[in-house]
């Protein structure tokens, strides 16, 4: 099974991308299935909201994952309500609303994808590595692909995860930085890692964001309101070959594409 996961779709220039590209990426490629982050595909670079992730879904993701954007649309309730594939961090205390994995048929097969978040840097939320390790005991019973999309900040937090599950899961990539790692590779007993996947969207930019804005942000400490950037953009992600059998990664190669080679 090829699976692409998508580094962080941000606003328009983001959506825009999968909108005009991902389809002909995903047959290029042979994609079986394509995974995500849209916790940044809203307009504004901040959340989803229902038509921005129907549009995701209409032009080809699969399954959806988010972080600490999660609760920034309100739309978000409605898509856990209706049931879409989307999912947010496993680590969100009892009760939240939404699932923190979602297991999705492709091709006669069936796959797990499991969303969870860092705690350095990012909200203190449940032990990340407690909460994978109970949405793995549901998933397994079910399938031996499984997919873990760990959004986090800290490079430590994000290996000590892949080191964690080497062996456990199909494969575990970083989101969050909007920076790709080029530190891919498969862990000793067959686990696909890499730090992170990158960010979909504008390629100008501070991770996104209007360099004006942050350059003048870090010069004068004073607090900027953020501003999706425009112009030309960029296509991240991470194309991961896995094993239908045996649930092992036999291959993760990046996925770099911006205007110039679309």
């Amino acid at each position: 099974m090829k699976v692409l996961a998508v580094g962080d779709i941000v606003g328009n220039p983001g959506y825009e991308i999968i909108k005009d590209y991902l389809a002909g990426i995903k047959k290029e490629l042979g994609i079986d299935l394509c995974i995500a982050n849209g916790e940044n595909a809203a307009a504004s670079g901040n959340g989803i909201t229902r038509a921005i992730a129907h549009g995701l879904f209409d032009n080809g993701v699969d399954v959806i994952t988010m972080g600490n954007h999660v609760w920034n649309k309100r739309d978000i309730f409605r898509l856990f309500s209706d049931g879409e594939s989307i999912i947010r961090p496993a680590n969100y205390p009892a009760g939240t609303p939404g699932s923190g994995h979602v297991i999705v048929g492709i091709n006669g097969k069936k796959a797990a994808v499991i969303n969870v978040m860092g705690r350095v840097y990012l909200d203190d939320l449940d032990c990340p590595f407690r909460a994978v390790d109970e949405e793995i005991k549901i998933v397994s019973k079910i399938t031996n692909i499984i997919i873990v999309d760990f959004h986090a900040e800290a490079t430590s937090e994000k290996l000590a995860m892949g080191w964690y599950l080497d062996g456990k899961v199909s494969a575990v990539y970083g989101t969050h930085t909007h920076v790709q790692t080029a530190d891919e590779r498969i862990l000793p007993k067959g686990t696909a890692y890499i730090t992170d996947i990158g960010m979909t969207g504008p390629y100008d930019s501070i991770l996104g964001v209007k360099k004006e804005i942050i350059i003048d942000r870090f010069i004068t400490h004073m607090p900027q309101k953020f501003e999706v950037a425009e112009g030309s953009a960029q296509f991240n992600g991470v194309v991961i070959d896995i094993d239908e059998t045996t649930g092992k990664a036999n291959s993760i190669h990046r996925v770099i594409l911006n205007n110039k080679n679309f």
